[in-house]
């Protein structure tokens, strides 16, 4: 878990950051890590939600195996007739065809959008906490920029100041 507060970061297990010590070059390469951090997260949720609508296309052309489709034409990817409605080819990866019944079909396809349903809910919050942290590091970076520009201004004053008398 991480916890943001004020301007640290605290990560479950590990020692608090206090971002106001951090440099503005070291801050810089933090919200570039943190940036790549939720670009990961963020590609990992996608792929894991295409592949969770696949397995739902499969689960639902299943629905039209039954013995009422045994001499109709249906369509599921190439016109054709049902010659058994009991048995299914299911694809499990790599090129892998199993045969199974349709019902045991349905419970694989069901278990596997379930799994990554799960994967994703533990994601989210990750990829979400991550912009958090993200979002305090770009606060405390625009602040230490406005206190260098105000304190470069101000030596400017003094120093021409200090020239006209």
């Amino acid at each position: 878990m991480v916890l943001v507060n004020g301007y640290g970061i605290t990560m479950a297990g590990k020692q608090a950051i206090e971002l106001s010590q951090l440099p503005i070059q070291q801050l810089q390469q933090l919200s570039q890590q943190l940036d790549q951090e939720i670009e990961m997260f963020t590609q990992s949720l996608n792929q894991l939600k295409i592949a969770q609508t696949k397995f739902l296309e499969s689960q639902e052309s299943l629905v039209k195996v039954s013995p009422d489709n045994l001499s109709k034409e249906i369509l599921m990817y190439v016109p054709g007739q049902l010659s058994d409605v009991q048995n299914v080819l299911v694809d499990i990866g790599t090129g892998y065809f199993v045969e199974m019944e349709v019902e045991k079909g349905k419970d694989y396809f069901k278990r596997k959008i379930d799994f990554l349903s799960k994967q994703m809910d533990k994601i989210q919050p990750i990829a979400q906490e991550k912009y958090k942290m993200k979002q305090v590091v770009i606060d405390m970076l625009q602040l230490k920029l406005q206190q260098l520009q105000q304190s470069q201004q101000g030596g400017g004053a003094s120093t021409s100041a200090a020239v006209k008398s």
